[in-house]
């Protein structure tokens, strides 16, 4: 079922509910696979809906940084509520900040599943049993290191290394805290559901950062 021109919904997503909306940002219809929706909450500020489960008329955005700025910066975000709203000039920060949290909540489940190998020796055992579906690396890992680890992932599947999505969305900071143990560098996703739902969540981020959906981060 198509949407309908009107940038709202009428509230939470249900099953049989429209796949696609109209951003107010582009003016174009796109699948809310693609989109975020935001709703007001009850002090009126207007907040992301990730999930789209949150109660209440919804507009939507293109899921980028650049559409949500634009629509903030032409106030057309706020226009389309059709009622007094507080959007806050951080807005894409926050919802960076959530996506991130979203991706990391997924890493940490996929570490309580047995999914995910940490540390240097792990990483290249684990590229040794070639059960390896992502490599990690925080974003201010050393040269040396993602050398080591490229060099061990061609050395066990050849041209394939290069099929291996990476990830260096995140600080090691952020890692340390997301797994709960410190300098976490690098990392190794096994085969697991748990490390599918952290691949799709990163290839959200990457899009809202660059609005360009990598497929080193898992895109098939």
């Amino acid at each position: 079922m198509l949407a309908p021109v009107d940038p709202m919904d009428a509230g939470p997503r249900k099953k049989a509910a429209a796949t696609e909306r109209l951003c107010v940002a582009t003016r174009r219809v796109k699948p809310i696979t693609d989109m975020i929706r935001f709703v007001v909450g009850p002090d009126g500020q207007v907040v992301a809906d990730l999930k789209r489960k949150l109660p209440g008329r919804g507009v939507w955005v293109t899921a980028t940084r650049q559409a949500l700025a634009e629509a903030i910066r032409r106030k057309t975000l706020a226009r389309a509520f059709k009622r007094e709203v507080r959007v806050e000039p951080d807005l894409a920060d926050r919802v960076e900040a959530l996506l991130e949290r979203s991706a990391l909540d997924a890493l940490a489940i996929a570490r309580k599943a047995g999914a995910l190998a940490a540390g240097f020796a792990k990483v290249e055992a684990a590229l040794q049993r070639a059960s390896v579906v992502a490599l990690i690396h925080a974003a201010d890992a050393g040269p040396d290191g993602l050398a080591k680890i490229a060099a061990a992932a061609r050395r066990r599947t050849g041209s394939q290394a290069e099929r291996i999505p990476v990830i260096e969305l995140f600080s090691s900071a952020q890692l340390d805290l997301a797994l709960g143990r410190a300098n976490v560098i690098h990392a190794a996703l096994l085969a697991d559901r748990a490390g599918d739902s952290f691949l799709a969540r990163c290839r959200s981020l990457e899009r809202f950062r660059t609005g360009i959906p990598e497929d080193r981060h898992g895109a098939s």
